[in-house]
């Protein structure tokens, strides 16, 4: 695990074409069939990017996407190529991909997200609240806060163009998106990536109450899991000594700084407000927290 906490809000690289500035990610190419992932410490809360930097963030997100990839491998085939980041970049401009980039193959992504959850909570709890379903998908009355569903469901959501919400979707519409077989696809490979590493997370005391993965499609039309797997920017894991239904738990991911914000005089509109230095650090911490508990030996 990488000890170096150096931040970089935006990264610069010269020496590739420039292709798109994500909320997290930056995207260079690499020749036609290639891309230079670059996992910057930006962090966005209520889809917007804040202005303060999480101190090692983009390498804990980077090294925990390779240790899934290698971990779940079996399951789906990622995008992943074998490509050392600073061999594709400048000599100068290789401390901005150290640790925290990967060289992927290029696919066409799946204009939906792959949400699944094990746990209800978060946009799911409250569609429960009023719907007493999520997603289209009906389940059991009096569910409590946080408590484990009966078995994971795959919630799909429509992707948003920045600064916009993902919505949540039914599963008819992500078959409309995407259609009928590959939703199916897409979503059989979710649940089944979910409860390996929920089963494996379980073991390192935690629990990943959900996640959000993104697929691609290959030349082939072979679906690929494309983008960062189970980090705590893309799922909610939760310290198994400390949870209980009837609460939201306490988090390894950025719920500490929602929390934050949530007591700010905020719109939840850009621009967002800094955070203070012992916000930073405590967020830092959970990342780095997460990645020691799921990967150490």
């Amino acid at each position: 695990m990488t000890s170096d906490h150096s931040t970089l809000f935006e990264s610069s690289i010269k020496s590739l074409k420039f292709l798109h500035r994500g909320k997290v990610r930056d995207l260079y190419a690499v020749g036609d069939d290639r891309l230079l992932i670059v996992q910057t410490d930006r962090l966005s809360a209520f889809d917007v990017v804040l202005p303060t930097p999480i101190p090692g963030k983009g390498r804990v997100l980077t090294e925990l996407s390779f240790f899934w990839f290698g971990k779940l491998g079996h399951i789906v085939p990622n995008h992943l190529t074998d490509i050392a980041p600073d061999a594709v970049v400048a000599e100068d401009e290789r401390r901005q991909v150290a640790g925290r980039a990967m060289v992927v193959k290029k696919m066409k992504p799946l204009l939906i997200e792959a949400v699944v959850r094990g746990y209800i909570i978060g946009s799911g709890w409250n569609d429960y609240q009023k719907t007493g379903a999520i997603c289209g998908i009906k389940l059991p009355a009096g569910l409590r806060q946080a408590e484990k569903l009966p078995q994971p469901i795959f919630t799909p959501a429509s992707k948003a163009p920045a600064g916009h919400h993902d919505e949540n979707i039914t599963f008819a519409e992500a078959e409309k998106t995407v259609g009928q077989a590959l939703a199916a696809q897409v979503r059989d490979i979710s649940i089944r990536l979910y409860t390996e590493a929920a089963d494996y997370a379980a073991t390192r005391g935690i629990i990943i109450a959900d996640t959000k993965f993104e697929f691609g499609v290959d030349e082939r039309g072979d679906v690929v899991l494309i983008d960062e797997a189970l980090t705590p920017d893309s799922s909610r894991f939760w310290p198994a000594a400390e949870y209980r239904v009837g609460i939201s738990p306490p988090s390894f991911d950025k719920q500490f700084v929602r929390d934050w914000l949530e007591t700010q005089p905020w719109n939840k509109k850009h621009p967002a407000p800094a955070l203070p230095p012992d916000v930073l650090a405590k967020t830092s911490e959970k990342y780095r927290e997460a990645l020691r508990l799921l990967t150490a030996n």
